[in-house]
């Protein structure tokens, strides 16, 4: 998803160059055929490298489910694991909006008592975030149980 984002927005931005050097020489206005070229070849290298980006963004996240809890790994630069036992979730979101959609994604985000709690889990196929929603769920319902 993210790479058709990154490949959109610098497609886009390598158009508008040479859709501008080509008014100009059509309009019969000097044209500067290496500041063109110049900024192509830096606009590709911004792609590439946003794209690099996103990729290891991707990889970033990581999740498993253990018996008592669930943990969630996530960061490029600063790496962050959450614990979260199945017993403290309170509910349990499917979020897709229509980028995601588009492309049969979801996140599944787990809520908790604790207000600094976002933990989410991106990137899931829509059956995959059903089923981890309803197998949170009922572990969350017999850990809760116990309590």
């Amino acid at each position: 998803m993210r790479r058709v984002e990154v490949f959109g927005v610098t497609g886009l931005a390598a158009a508008i160059v040479v859709v501008m050097t080509a008014i100009r020489f059509v309009a019969g206005a000097p044209v500067n055929l290496d500041v063109a070229v110049t900024l192509i070849v830096a606009i590709a290298l911004a792609g590439f490298l946003s794209d690099r980006w996103a990729q290891r963004r991707v990889r970033a996240w990581a999740y498993r489910e253990r018996d008592d809890d669930l943990l969630v790994r996530r960061g490029v630069m600063v790496s962050r694991l959450s614990v979260i036992p199945y017993g403290r979730m309170q509910f349990i979101d499917v979020v897709a909006g229509p980028i995601e959609r588009a492309f049969g994604l979801a996140t599944v985000r787990m809520h908790t008592a604790a207000a600094s709690s976002d933990a989410r889990i991106p990137g899931l196929t829509q059956i995959e975030a059903g089923r981890l929603r309803d197998h949170l769920a009922q572990l969350g319902e017999a850990k809760a149980a116990g309590l």
